[in-house]
């Protein structure tokens, strides 16, 4: 769920979700295969996409992309721009945060949200004209529509995880509406540090029932033991992903940070429908919830 808050020259919000998880909820089967940049997906990858619900790309943006992106993102965190309101910080560090320096403040974060008008660098990124190219394939000969942008922080130590879930379940397009994710590192993410894993196929499988427990999210019962695929990439690497592919991230248990951005695109003929009909399919206790 995401909680808007505001930059830290005003008052904060706190993300809520901290209970640790099971760790038998991550049991790594294999680790994704991946291709070597943009110029690398071609046909078959697209089918392979479509099967697998993912496709994972190493060296998708150059070093001054990510580099570029990351400036964007710490200058928002210190409130460069007073005019953006959409932090949410981790709730363990609710009674240090006045006493956190400018370095100290960047792992405090959890989330940035709404982000992509106020920096160009990531206006950009989230434009990037080989991204779009390769998001019209996948998206069935659709113009991309960008309508959700996130950047997503695990701090060391503190980053907790995100349960499984579904994207497809906080945005109320009709199913069979083709939503793709794309979920760019901006560190090196590492099955240590809270790499994304995803259930291989596991769009193929439909809707799934969410409830509220550490988060909006696919009942742990259903997700303990299962195999999933690990997608470790390095700083500008990315994760192409279904919006009905489950997938999460475990807790940080490492030293090292783990910062990302994701960005969401339909097709810009879509239309969504009334809430009741995402929580009519995918949960009652989904009202209000934001990704």
């Amino acid at each position: 769920m995401r909680n808007t808050g505001t930059n830290h020259e005003g008052r904060s919000a706190f993300d809520t979700g901290v209970a640790m998880h099971d760790p038998n909820l991550y049991r790594v089967a294999r680790i994704a295969t991946k291709l070597d940049g943009f110029d690398s997906v071609d046909d078959a990858a697209i089918v392979e996409y479509q099967r697998a619900g993912f496709l994972a790309i190493e060296n998708a943006f150059a070093p001054d992309n990510v580099r570029e992106a990351r400036d964007g993102l710490v200058g928002l965190i210190m409130g460069q721009n007073p005019d953006f309101k959409g932090i949410s910080f981790e709730s363990k560090a609710k009674d240090i945060l006045p006493t956190l320096d400018a370095e100290q403040r960047q792992d405090a974060v959890r989330k940035l949200s709404d982000f992509v008008d106020y920096d160009p660098n990531l206006h950009a990124l989230a434009s990037h004209q080989r991204l779009i190219s390769i998001l019209e394939r996948l998206l069935l000969g659709g113009k991309p529509k960008l309508f959700q942008d996130m950047a997503l922080f695990k701090p060391p130590r503190l980053g907790r995880e995100k349960p499984w879930h579904q994207d497809h379940a906080y945005f109320a397009y009709p199913l069979g509406t083709p939503v793709v994710g794309v979920w760019i590192a901006l560190d090196e993410a590492t099955v240590e540090n809270g790499c994304m894993h995803v259930l291989e196929g596991g769009h193929k499988l439909g809707p799934r029932i969410h409830f509220k427990r550490r988060d909006w999210q696919i009942c742990d019962e259903e997700m303990v033991g299962c195999e999933a695929v690990a997608v470790p990439l390095k700083p500008g690497g990315l994760l192409f992903f279904d919006g009905l592919m489950p997938h999460g991230t475990p807790h940080n248990k490492s030293d090292e940070r783990r910062r990302a951005i994701q960005y969401h695109y339909a097709p810009d003929t879509a239309t969504k429908l009334a809430d009741d009909y995402r929580t009519g399919i995918f949960g009652s206790e989904g009202k209000n919830v934001t990704c």
